[in-house]
């Protein structure tokens, strides 16, 4: 059963202009995790994978009810699919409630984009 969804779109000029300004170290590190940042930066452009992971953690904050941290939320691959993973504290909070979440990611030129589908995975006994 779908529990929310969330979607996000962020323009990459947006998030270029944070990471030329003064604001670029505080950003990076209060918005995502040292594997994103490795990742991100380990293409000719960080700026699409960055947005991407932005958008993601913002379509993420719009199924969850409570604030979290930004970095209690990141993306990983399994494979060529991408995941969410999380803190701890979400991730028991998941565990608890019996919820997943599917992740879809792309980004353009301009744009990227992100929707999150929670869902609460029901056992039947039989």
């Amino acid at each position: 059963m779908i529990v929310a969804i969330g979607t996000d779109i962020v323009a990459l000029e947006r998030i270029r202009k944070i990471i030329e300004s003064d604001a670029r170290d505080r950003f990076l590190e209060r918005t995502f995790t040292a594997p994103e940042l490795e990742y991100a930066f380990s293409k000719t452009d960080p700026v699409p994978s960055l947005a991407v992971r932005f958008a993601a953690k913002e379509a993420f904050q719009k199924c969850w009810l409570e604030t979290h941290a930004w970095t209690d939320v990141w993306v990983e691959f399994v494979g060529v699919k991408p995941q969410l993973r999380f803190a701890s504290a979400l991730q028991d909070v998941m565990l608890e409630r019996g919820w997943v979440t599917h992740l879809s990611l792309s980004h353009e030129r301009e744009h990227a984009t992100a929707m999150v589908v929670l869902e609460e995975i029901i056992t039947k006994a039989f």
